[in-house]
């Protein structure tokens, strides 16, 4: 047997096709005839379309159509399903299915023409009339039109509220998070090839092709067989792919009714017309006793959703979880205003609620005198509480060993503005990290061609977290073949059945189906040589090794035949009475001139335990990713509005700020290691999300270091900081 390749630091499999331009993107296909779509949106954030003049637009030579909710194609109507995979609670949005305009940025209009540059300029010439009607975009106006949001809570335990009065030790704190947008190398894009047979061949910026088909089979009534919707690279996506976005309902629409192929491209102001990680207040309650063990804690969060769909996220339950405490209490509230619906992003609710619990923890170490990390020690709970189960493995307090010794922890003055060099305030912070590890229905398939090439096959997309790469790794291993010999499909609504690529279980799920189906091939392959060859029932089944088109037992080979293995694979039974989470400790130090008003993060440590880690290269590009998007969200991001008009003012990346290479100093990551044969059979957490869980409450806790102040409203611009 070759040996394990799982675990080995190996280079991106896709990445040639990347750098060379060969990866085609959804924007990026061409076809005989290939019409180009621009979407004409609204500025005004509630109203009705009165009137649409598109005269001057088809007047324009290469203008072939402007499409709108008066000549639309049929597309399901009010009492149907428009629902997805990843849908939120409530009727989802319906591109140019009425007059009603429900959001600033809404499509109203959809031009097509023979060049983008033609259906641009012709969509600056519609004359829309829109009556508007009073609107509501400000959270913070429209709390008391609050109600309780449809999530799954964990169910209350204990007393809180007597706990809490009895508790010596108290912090009440409320903390702000801004609306965030996605913002992809890649932006919408969908490619809509119109067939002989009436069938069409969609190229489509996604998360998952099965849920962009299916979506489209519901709306449009069209048979599954003649959707097949493919996403073979995707620039980035960090959850805006989850949903099927409005540029391929409006593509599908303009193929449908004009017979041809369309393309339909977002401009990157147009990114920030659909969902969003969404503005949200949380009010922090922790009570502890003299020594520092925490008795009561209550969470209770409020965030804004569409007026359409209530929008939830795992936001408040992450304390029930991390800690250990007996009395523990949550409420989430929702308020609905005239905005598009928030949007999964990258470790939704834990990105965000994390931010606000582990800024009271540090709160609450400083008002009792502890070290902060202390504090977190003689807290660690080693059952998740919220379900009353064990963990199948919970490596954190390693995390917190190996990260404070890799960083130096124990150098740290607790006094704040005590640590000084060069006229800056240094300040060091910490904080704890936790997010899901999940597993979920995958399938996958195996095919062994004559040549003794293996060819492994699912349904999954690959947006940029190395996919390709680590299925490529497990099939090989699992099949008992070298690398070069395998190679991984997917990207393809017609292949086998595979769930959603997000939540950072990619790996865990779909890895689980490949690894199966290719042991089972093997099996099926050393079965089969056995019963034709007599000679070698003796034969361990290890020592069958393909290679070179062959079958190699010992100093003999044997011919090849074709064959195929295919699983439907489920999580694993072991799961049942354990909870399964991924873990991290993340230190940060951070350097302040007051003087000249400047703020940066020279140092951070992040420690993960996340099982065991399939590639780690491509794992710490995920952690390295994570790091530098906490940091955004500690520093630079905010979606801003303008609540007059309902209108976001910087949607754009000039000025929707993210870090940038300057703004990124040494970044560590480090994987404890943490062997866990309960969470599945590949023992793997995944990586994607716990990156950037707990990282810009690490930078609050660091300021509040360097400078004696506590800043609650992130992020935390300069302007709060010496104001």
């Amino acid at each position: 047997m070759n040996k394990p390749l799982s675990g080995q630091a190996l280079d991106r499999i896709d990445g040639p096709a990347k750098v060379t331009g060969k990866a085609r993107y959804a924007g990026e296909f061409a076809d005989e005839g290939l019409l180009y779509g621009s979407v004409v949106n609204s500025n005004v954030a509630r109203g009705r379309i009165l009137r649409i003049d598109c005269d001057a637009a088809l007047a324009v030579p290469g203008v072939i159509a402007v499409l709108h909710h008066l000549n639309r194609p049929p597309m399901a109507g009010d009492d149907e399903s428009y629902e997805d995979a990843d849908a939120a609670h409530g009727q989802p949005f319906r591109p140019l299915f009425n007059d009603r305009v429900l959001y600033s940025g809404q499509p109203l209009a959809l031009v097509i023409a023979t060049s983008l540059e033609l259906a641009r300029h012709a969509g600056s010439l519609l004359q829309i009339e829109i009556e508007a009607a009073p609107h509501q975009t400000d959270l913070l106006a429209a709390l008391d039109q609050a109600h309780d949001a449809p999530a799954e809570l964990p169910e209350p335990r204990g007393d809180f509220d007597t706990a809490f009065a009895a508790s010596p030790f108290q912090v009440d704190a409320t903390y702000s998070t801004p609306n965030e947008h996605h913002n992809p190398m890649e932006p919408h894009a969908s490619t809509v090839i119109y067939l002989a047979d009436d069938s069409l061949h969609i190229h489509d910026k996604t998360q998952g092709t099965q849920n962009s088909q299916d979506f489209l089979h519901k709306v449009f009534g069209l048979p599954k067989e003649r959707l097949r919707v493919c996403a073979a690279y995707v620039g980035g996506a960090f959850g805006s792919g989850l949903r099927p976005q409005y540029q391929l309902t409006l593509a599908v629409m303009a193929a449908l009714k004009l017979r041809r192929s369309v393309r339909v491209t977002l401009t990157r102001q147009q990114m920030f017309t659909f969902g969003y990680r969404p503005r949200t207040l949380q009010r922090l309650r922790l009570g502890a006793d003299r020594e520092g063990r925490l008795q009561a804690i209550h969470h209770a969060a409020t965030a804004q959703t569409s007026r359409f769909e209530d929008f939830t996220e795992h936001l408040v339950e992450w304390a029930g979880m991390l800690y250990r405490c007996d009395n523990v209490a949550t409420a989430y509230r929702l308020v609905p205003l005239d905005v598009y619906t928030p949007l999964d992003m990258r470790a939704p609710g834990a990105a965000s609620g994390v931010i606000a619990l582990e800024c009271a923890m540090d709160e609450l170490a400083e008002s009792l005198g502890l070290d902060p990390l202390d504090l977190r020690r003689l807290n660690f709970a080693d059952s998740n509480g919220n379900l009353g189960k064990p963990y199948s493995s919970k490596a954190l307090l390693e995390c917190y060993a190996q990260g404070a010794l890799r960083f130096g922890w124990h150098q740290r003055d607790p006094r704040p503005r005590s640590m000084l060099d060069h006229g800056e305030l240094i300040g060091w912070g910490m904080a704890g990290g936790v997010w899901e590890a999940l597993q979920m229905k995958a399938s996958a398939r195996a095919r062994l061609d004559a040549d003794g090439h293996l060819w492994v096959s699912s349904a999954t997309t690959d947006i940029g977290t190395g996919t390709y790469t680590v299925m490529t790794q497990i099939a090989a291993d699992a099949a008992g073949m070298a690398l070069p010999d395998v190679t991984f499909q997917l990207g393809d609504s017609s292949l086998p059945t595979a769930p959603l690529q997000g939540g950072s279980f990619t790996v865990s799920s779909v890895g689980s189906a490949v690894r199966q189906a290719c042991q089972l091939l093997r099996g099926k392959l050393v079965a089969r040589m056995k019963e034709r060859y007599p000679q070698l029932l003796d034969e361990a089944a290890e020592d069958f090794e393909i290679r070179g088109g062959q079958v190699q037992v010992g100093t003999q080979c044997y011919p090849l035949e074709e064959m195929d293995a295919r699983v439907d694979a489920e999580p694993s039974a072991s799961r049942q009475g354990f909870a399964c989470a991924t873990h991290s400790a993340v230190f940060v130090e951070v350097r302040i001139d007051e003087a000249l008003g400047t703020l940066r993060v020279s140092r951070v440590v992040s420690a993960v335990a996340a099982g065991r880690v399939i590639n780690p290269k491509t794992a710490r590009s995920q952690i390295l990713g994570g790091v530098v998007w906490g940091l955004g969200m500690a520093l630079h991001e905010e979606t801003q509005v303008d609540h007059g008009l309902g209108r976001y003012m910087n949607h754009n990346l000039a000025e929707y700020h993210i870090p940038v290479n300057a703004d990124i100093g040494d970044i560590e990551a480090i994987f404890v290691d943490e062997p866990d044969a309960i969470v599945n059979e590949l023992g793997s957490k995944g990586v994607g999300e716990i990156g950037v869980v707990g990282v810009a409450a690490a930078v609050a806790n660091a300021v509040r270091h360097a400078t004696g102040r506590r800043l609650r409203d992130f992020p935390l611009t300069v302007e709060k900081l010496l104001g």
